[in-house]
């Protein structure tokens, strides 16, 4: 008896040590990743770089147009995804009926989350592109980007209004409030932490989206206005990092793009931490 459970204490301490061995091992990978790439990037970050656009007449090298198509393409995704996904998890919660039809949208949305990114592109560059006749450019890659981060805005948004109390319900019906005028004055309030999260999450895949903006958005590195880049091949930091990096060769530039999204992937996971925490006092 002694002896078994020695065995046991020996292998439960194998396993914890195996286990701690494996977490140091990860993070001490993600801080090497993290280190190398602000050592190589950092350096490279000039006032020129982030204020000028490339150009062979003037022997120039910038990435202002690809961060105005990285805005432009956030602005337009969630404009057009939070109505939709706020709305549709509204509709799931409140209002269906059915609830064998929930579990299948919400077993849809989960597959939906787990599809690579570059099948999202193909469809989008066949349905918007050669279908629909859109030109390569932010209105087709952010409507692809929709598509792509609905699901996540559906489920997040549907797991806050779903730890709401039901006594809230309960009461602002009590009170003689109507269907709608509780979901808007009691439920969605209360809600509102998770939405938000949901939305910066959202906002950080689509700052670190490459693979569906190479057949939607293009490549194209020339600075446009917000009206000419939705019809006009238009590059976001991370096409522009791809492009830099394999095709042109400019791996200084390439590591000072990174260097700038990882600081946006920090600042943004940050802010979402930082707005829940906020939002929950």
């Amino acid at each position: 008896m002694e002896k078994l459970s020695f065995r046991r204490r020996f292998y439960d301490k194998g396993l914890k040590s195996l286990l701690y061995i494996c977490a140091g091992l990860t993070c001490a990978l993600l801080l090497f990743l993290i280190g190398y790439i602000f050592y190589r990037g950092l350096g490279n970050i000039t006032w020129e770089l982030l204020s000028s656009e490339t150009s062979y007449l003037k022997d120039t090298v910038g990435i202002l147009p690809n961060i105005l198509n990285t805005l432009y393409i956030i602005l337009l995704a969630m404009i057009i995804v939070l109505p939709l996904g706020v709305g549709a998890a509204i509709y799931l919660t409140e209002y269906a009926g059915s609830r064998k039809m929930v579990a299948i949208i919400e077993f849809a949305s989960e597959t939906l989350t787990g599809i690579p990114s570059i099948i999202f592109g193909l469809v989008g560059m066949l349905f918007f592109i050669q279908m629909m006749g859109l030109k390569q450019g932010i209105l087709a890659g952010g409507l692809t980007l929709v598509i792509m981060i609905l699901p996540t805005i559906i489920r997040t948004t549907q797991e806050s209004l779903k730890t709401v109390p039901n006594s809230y319900r309960e009461g602002a019906l009590a009170l003689g409030a109507g269907k709608w005028h509780m979901v808007r004055t009691v439920v969605l309030p209360n809600a509102i932490d998770g939405i938000v999260t949901g939305c910066i999450l959202a906002i950080g895949r689509i700052v670190g989206e490459s693979a569906a903006l190479l057949f939607t958005a293009g490549f194209g590195l020339v600075l446009n206005g917000i009206l000419e880049s939705m019809q006009s091949s238009s590059a976001t930091l991370t096409v522009a990092l791809y492009v830099y990096a394999s095709e042109r060769g400019e791996v200084d530039v390439a590591f000072a793009i990174a260097a700038i999204l990882m600081v946006l992937t920090l600042i943004i996971n940050l802010s979402a931490n930082l707005v829940g925490k906020k939002l929950k006092k």
